[in-house]
């Protein structure tokens, strides 16, 4: 919690810091237009990478595999596209590193290698606790009624 509440404290100030800095060397206008572009940019490269992921996830679906990497890849961009759309040269400078596929990827590699992903459902067949590997998880269902034997009221 507090490192949550230190990054909401220390981000906007370092922000304000920057932009000031960047403003004193080439003017309010300029700076102002900076962060727009950045802005901008970045929504146009958002899109394109969105679209590019939700096409390779629905092609693993489609081939009944599960976008494990392509849902984290999606959080990514999101996180990328907020952080793009925050005024502020350190928000954008992150939210770029979320979009850029390579610098993406390397953060993903560090990210999943330390995710477990049970498949089970439509998917795959799961490996999980106390399932044998291959087996899957079928779900009978049915209704039943207690008959007690020793009750003497019960007819038969």
């Amino acid at each position: 919690m507090r490192p949550l509440l230190l990054l909401f404290i220390v981000m906007p100030i370092l922000e304000m810091w920057v932009l000031i800095s960047v403003g004193q060397k080439i003017g309010a206008l300029p700076t102002i237009g900076l962060v727009l572009l950045t802005a901008v940019v970045g929504l146009a490269l958002l899109r394109r990478q969105g679209l590019s992921t939700v096409m390779r996830a629905q092609q693993k679906m489609q081939a009944g595999e599960m976008p494990a990497r392509e849902m984290a890849e999606g959080i990514f961009l999101a996180v990328g596209g907020a952080l793009l759309l925050t005024p502020g040269f350190i928000t954008d400078a992150i939210g770029f590193a979320c979009l850029i596929p390579g610098i993406r990827h390397l953060f993903l590699g560090k990210l999943l290698s330390h995710v477990v992903v049970v498949r089970t459902g439509p998917y795959g067949q799961g490996n999980g606790p106390g399932q044998e590997p291959g087996r899957s998880h079928d779900v009978i269902e049915g209704d039943y009624e207690r008959e007690d034997r020793n009750d003497p009221d019960q007819k038969r």
